[in-house]
């Protein structure tokens, strides 16, 4: 059994799994979004360390009832941060770990979509990449038990990566999951205008967003199309950057979470 290692614990998020789940669920007690009738059928979360970016997060895992709409599969896709790519990458391996466990890949599907000209296996494109990893301890604190596909996306089309996201949506039982900080190394001023823009653009459905104003640019194109096919809608739950939680205001990071349910 192939299995991808956490490669983040200890920076990005704790490497202690009682101090990962007391962190990861005193972040969620803290995050308490209105409650929808209906569960989203998609989230943006931002990937930072959970310092900077963990109560942002925690915002739209907040969101989910799975005790009211359970969740078996998440689709997760991110950018790719340290190996560039053209296409979408899939790690090759039948399960991610966390300091909180393993949680196996859907690999029938993996199986399906790796036929697609866009998806490509590339476990060195995964191997230290943490747009995805970050997520996972959210999703295993929310959800419990559930299978992951898990994607990173390089240089690929809006159309490419709504493809994808068709191929895996499934039904109620599937969510997908977009990982994305907003913008990068700006005033904090400069910042709080441009994450505004980019937020009001994204929830009027108006692409493409560039990368310069959101690290996961292509991913969420991708999004943006297949919302278009299937009159998906966004809720902003809430913005911030690192200057309101544990960074400098010289130059900060935008986070942002939106949840996005069928109209």
């Amino acid at each position: 059994m192939k299995i991808r290692p956490a490669a983040v614990a200890g920076t990005f998020y704790p490497a202690d799994p009682r101090a990962l789940a007391s962190m990861v669920g005193q972040l969620l007690d803290d995050a308490r979004p209105d409650e929808q009738a209906t569960p989203p059928k998609a989230l943006i979360c931002p990937h930072a360390g959970y310092i900077y970016s963990g109560s942002t997060a925690a915002l739209g895992y907040a969101s989910l009832r799975p005790d009211k709409h359970p969740i078996a599969r998440v689709v997760i896709a991110g950018p790719a941060h340290r190996v560039g790519i053209r296409g979408i990458a899939l790690p090759g391996v039948d399960a991610m770990a966390t300091p909180l466990g393993e949680v196996p890949l859907d690999l029938e599907l993996c199986q399906q979509i790796s036929k697609l000209d866009d998806v490509d296996i590339r476990p060195d494109v995964h191997a230290e990449e943490h747009s995805v990893e970050v997520q996972l301890p959210f999703l295993q604190s929310v959800l419990g038990e559930f299978t992951v596909v898990p994607l990173v996306v390089g240089d690929a089309s809006p159309d490419a990566v709504a493809d994808v996201l068709e191929a895996c949506a499934g039904g109620p039982e599937t969510l997908l999951v977009i990982s994305s900080d907003l913008s990068h190394y700006h005033p904090y001023d400069e910042a709080k205008h441009m994450d505004a823009e980019t937020l009001a653009a994204i929830c009027a459905l108006r692409g493409p967003i560039s990368a310069h104003r959101a690290c996961g640019a292509h991913p969420i194109n991708g999004l943006l199309t297949f919302a278009g096919r299937h009159d998906l809608h966004p809720v902003l739950l809430g913005s911030r950057n690192s200057g309101d939680t544990a960074g400098d205001k010289g130059r900060v990071v935008g986070y942002a979470s939106l949840a996005w349910y069928q109209e």
